[in-house]
């Protein structure tokens, strides 16, 4: 039913109000304040109507941001958060001696979010080659802050569950923890990137 609510919701924000940019701009606020205030708070059980309220900055402005940015965007964020997700996996299992947020996610080290966050440095200095008369650091410092803000959506998917009580956000993708497990850290990257993008790319 929550699902569908979103969906219906959505549909009607690009319908009558458009992707707004003050949409992405309070997804920023959320992502860049609340939602780590939230994780240092640290997770207890219940909430819940609390977390329902949170699937509003936390779904809408990342839809909304992939109907408003240009596909091949939409597919570089995409693939800046697999590659920081990959990278920082191998990373920690190699390294990772200091765990990140134990209370949280205990397999996540501060070892694999650097490896996470070299990676999506390479990453996009390969992408910013290949774009003619991009800014460099601009470029460069928000491919890192949206690698940073892809561990803070993980995490925060992560305590949800925990506040939910629940191991898994859904069923419909069996092994996988379900589908906000797929699309953790794009809830949390795509709305800044959308944001930002133009003043990055001219665009």
């Amino acid at each position: 039913m929550q699902a569908a609510l979103y969906a219906a919701a959505l549909a009607a924000l690009f319908v009558f109000m458009k992707p707004d940019p003050l949409w992405f701009l309070l997804a920023a606020a959320f992502w860049l304040l609340l939602a780590p205030l939230w994780l240092w708070r640290g997770v207890a059980a219940g909430h819940k109507r609390l977390l329902a309220l949170a699937g509003v900055p936390v779904l809408l402005p990342a839809g909304l941001a992939m109907v408003a940015m240009p596909a091949p965007q939409v597919l570089a964020v995409l693939a800046l958060t697999w590659i920081a997700d990959t990278v920082a996996y191998f990373a920690g299992t190699r390294w990772g001696r200091h765990k990140l947020a134990p209370s949280i996610s205990p397999g996540k080290t501060w070892e694999g979010a650097v490896g996470g966050l070299a990676g999506v440095l390479v990453y996009a200095g390969i992408m910013a080659a290949m774009v003619e008369g991009i800014a460099w650091a601009p470029f460069l410092g928000t491919a890192a802050l949206l690698a940073a803000l892809s561990i803070v959506g993980d995490l925060f998917e992560s305590a949800a569950k925990r506040q939910a009580s629940v191991k898994d956000s859904g069923a419909l993708l069996p092994g996988h923890g379900g589908i906000l497990d797929r699309i953790d850290s794009a809830t949390s990257t795509l709305p800044i990137a959308a944001a930002l993008a133009p003043w990055i790319v001219g665009k």
